[in-house]
């Protein structure tokens, strides 16, 4: 197997985007699976690297990135160093980021007998389920999309939901990240982006007008993202599929950092799940 660990590739917005690769080096061109991590989560985060080798293992060309502005940086790419980054980041950045990783795939001359250019797969956990989804209505290289534990709506959800006049005023605010117990900022360029960009933003409207096969899997004991949100999403493009992890939490039995040398067994199932689904 070939691992490729922390590919810089230049980004949109004057910042590069860390990216790692997996995959069989048997000339033989593969389903590309795209993986994009969550609200405050970075591609090396717990069994991320372990769910990585299991699909390469499976024959995917497994590409995972951390989005330019998520915190973290070249030389440390774990956990929020930049948190100035971390605060000027948005949704559109997002988009902006993986739109220039499917470049990067479709385009690169490197890995051309390995990857199949033309069976492009989306993965999103968390609040990149909605990225994920927008990104594969907008793109018609996405042949497949998948919502991993994510989200149905960002209007609702933290940081825009809340008093947006403080939010002016005050220039920024703040979460704090139980397990690093770092204050994490939202600058007010956050609340402008998206209300520029709202109907762009709107999940329920990317999800309803999918042409893709559309997968939904979700944990029925995830408490940071409620099931009703999967349920939403199915609801709105009926044609979809709707798998639900009985006993899974919102990171499928995983934890930062992750200390075995085998996946956990929820994160087994979701593999099983997004394999059936795309083969």
């Amino acid at each position: 197997m070939i691992i490729e660990k922390n590919n810089i590739i230049p980004g949109k917005h004057n910042k590069p985007i860390l990216t790692d690769v997996f995959f069989k080096d048997n000339k033989k061109p593969k389903p590309v699976l795209i993986f994009c991590h969550g609200y405050k989560g970075f591609k090396d985060w717990g069994a991320w690297d372990l769910m990585a080798k299991a699909f390469a293992e499976l024959d995917y060309f497994f590409v995972k990135f951390n989005f330019a502005y998520n915190g973290g940086t070249v030389e440390d790419p774990i956990d929020f160093p930049d948190l100035e980054a971390f605060g000027n980041n948005n949704y559109s950045k997002e988009l902006d980021d993986l739109e220039t990783i499917i470049d990067w795939v479709t385009e690169n001359q490197m890995y051309k007998n390995e990857l199949d250019a033309n069976n492009i797969i989306l993965l999103g956990h968390s609040r990149a389920g909605g990225i994920v989804s927008i990104k594969a209505h907008e793109d018609r290289r996405v042949k497949q999309v998948i919502s991993l534990a994510g989200v149905s709506d960002y209007a609702n959800r933290y940081p825009i939901s809340g008093d947006a006049e403080q939010w002016k005023k005050d220039g920024v605010k703040y979460v704090v990240n139980g397990r690093t117990k770092q204050q994490m900022p939202h600058f007010y360029q956050f609340y402008e982006d998206f209300t520029k960009h709202k109907e762009r933003l709107n999940i329920k409207r990317a999800v309803s007008n999918l042409n893709q096969p559309f997968l939904i899997i979700h944990g029925d004991k995830d408490t940071s993202v409620l099931i009703e949100e999967a349920e939403n999403l199915h609801k709105w493009n009926p044609k979809s599929t709707f798998k639900i992890v009985e006993g899974a939490d919102h990171v499928f039995g995983a934890s930062h950092p992750w200390k075995h040398d085998t996946l956990p067994e929820h994160l087994k199932k979701v593999i099983q799940l997004v394999n059936n689904f795309a083969k």
